[in-house]
């Protein structure tokens, strides 16, 4: 039997009486890369929302199985706002409760290093996260993801728009993350990211319209 990383369940969502998201079920394989694709207005990142817990649904059940999860936004997302250096932005994603990955504290800054390290973003530790470029704030806020040490890591477009050296730099971290042991699960319109994927989940019209399997 296949190992999972997350289940939904009979997941509806409707904003002012209109379904974003109809009667989907879905299972996410454990260690592996799924993609959520479909036209836009499918209601792709709603579905990702509800599976990270961002979002609760108008029916139905999520169950993470166990498995801790971190939430990493569109970068447009974020508030321009937030006084933190970038890695102060990065270090966010060690806050909360220990999980068997998470790093306790004299951990914590190695995982941040590490994680700045992937992204190639240590230069800009001092830096305020307001004044990145947009491919320098999409890699800061993944990297505040792969800090968490979380089990099943949730992407909501993360290339979208972005410069070939932020682009190639993301899809390799999360290329390399899967082959880590953890489950990604990424809404994207990036071909060279969705080839990268094992599994597909297409989305339309808030309905899954092909049977998530393995990709080919």
């Amino acid at each position: 039997m296949t190992p999972l990383s997350a289940s939904l369940r009979g997941i509806r969502v409707e904003f002012s009486g209109v379904r974003a998201v109809d009667d989907v079920d879905l299972d996410i394989t454990a260690g592996a890369l799924t993609a959520i694709v479909g036209p836009n207005g499918a209601g792709k990142s709603t579905l990702l929302e509800v599976l990270a817990g961002a979002r609760r649904p108008t029916a139905g059940e999520v169950d993470p199985r166990g498995h801790t999860r971190a939430f990493v936004p569109q970068r447009a997302a974020i508030s321009d706002r937030l006084p933190l250096t970038v890695r102060e932005m990065v270090a966010v994603g060690t806050w909360g409760a220990p999980s068997p990955r998470r790093p306790s504290s004299p951990a914590r800054r190695q995982a941040v290093d590490d994680a700045m390290a992937r992204l190639d973003i240590t230069p800009l530790a001092r830096h305020p996260f307001s004044s990145l470029s947009g491919g320098q704030r999409q890699r800061a806020l993944l990297a505040q993801g792969l800090a968490s040490g979380a089990d099943l890591l949730l992407l909501d477009e993360p290339t979208t728009g972005l410069d070939t050296h932020s682009g190639a730099l993301i899809r390799r971290a999360i290329t390399d993350e899967t082959r880590r042991g953890t489950s990604v699960v990424c809404v994207s319109h990036d071909e060279a990211l969705i080839a990268c994927a094992t599994h597909l989940v297409h989305l339309e019209g808030g309905r899954v319209r092909s049977a998530p399997g393995p990709a080919r």
